[in-house]
């Protein structure tokens, strides 16, 4: 959406203490984080233009505009990276208005055989909302008895937040929780559909979800290592990699493998394989 840069900007904002950027903190603040006017002078633009931006009226600004804004906000390199994207987004928006059309839950034949192929991992396709469109079976084995695969349109966005099993199966369930909510944000631009999902879930949810929502939390990058408690294999440490399908569905595929010894015999244990058949990597 036109106003996601914007919205990103104020809620680092408003999420940056005076004290850090060499600032008094004061006895009469009504915010927590930095005035509007505190940042324009750090960052050397105007009021105006500032509020144009964080407003969503002024959508191209400029390369030196935003690293000045970055700096002033002593934003880190993955909000420096989300910064980027967003403005690029946007320009490729202005190139191409039309937009993008509603979440595809349509997967290619040729993914599904790729998904199959994939036999001693587990792999899985995405849409943008987080809907688990096709998987494989080390990936049905895996995810089946954490309740991830029950009802007709499974959704990892949706069991995260809304089911109280998913606290047991993610260790780190905050920086899961804060990772489904950043790729909402990542992909919504264009899609109603998405704005519809985060409203649902804001009505089921509440706090859990709306406070993340607002704080605008920057996604996970693409690869990585995440940990599982899964009750027939016991913790899980797997290594992941997120390839985009690089079209229009807004569509990718995660495979993982085990990120230890000790992992990859407890994955060949509940795959019912001989162990030693998919090797740990490190992570």
């Amino acid at each position: 959406m036109d106003g996601e840069l914007g919205a990103f900007l104020r809620s680092r904002r408003e999420a940056t203490p005076p004290d850090r950027v060499g600032l008094p903190a004061g006895p009469r603040r009504r915010t927590p984080g930095l005035r509007r006017a505190e940042l324009a002078t750090l960052a050397q633009v105007s009021v105006e233009y500032l509020t144009r931006l964080e407003q969503g009226r002024d959508t191209r600004p400029s390369p030196e505009i935003l690293a000045a804004l970055a700096d002033a906000l002593r934003l880190d390199g993955a909000d420096r990276e989300h910064l980027r994207q967003l403005a690029a987004a946007h320009h490729s928006r202005q190139l191409c208005p039309q937009g993008r059309g509603t979440a595809s839950r349509t997967v290619r034949p040729s993914v599904r055989a790729l998904l199959d192929a994939v036999r001693d991992a587990p792999a899985h396709a995405a849409n943008r909302l987080g809907d688990l469109l096709a998987w494989n079976d080390p990936f049905d084995r895996i995810a089946r008895p954490l309740g991830l695969l029950d009802g007709a349109r499974p959704n990892l966005t949706w069991y995260v937040f809304t089911d109280e099993r998913a606290r047991d199966a993610f260790p780190d369930w905050a920086a899961t929780a804060d990772h489904q909510v950043a790729e909402l944000h990542r992909q919504r631009r264009g899609d109603p559909a998405t704005d519809a999902f985060a409203d649902r879930l804001a009505r089921t949810v509440g706090t859990p979800f709306t406070d993340r929502w607002r704080r605008r939390p920057v996604s996970a990058p693409a690869h990585g290592v995440r940990e599982l408690r899964h009750p027939q294999a016991g913790p899980l440490r797997l290594a992941y990699e997120t390839l985009s399908l690089g079209d229009d569905t807004g569509q990718w595929v995660v495979v993982q493998v085990p990120a230890d010894p000790v992992s990859a015999g407890r994955l060949d244990h509940l795959l019912g394989r001989r162990p030693g058949r998919l090797r740990a990597v490190a992570g």
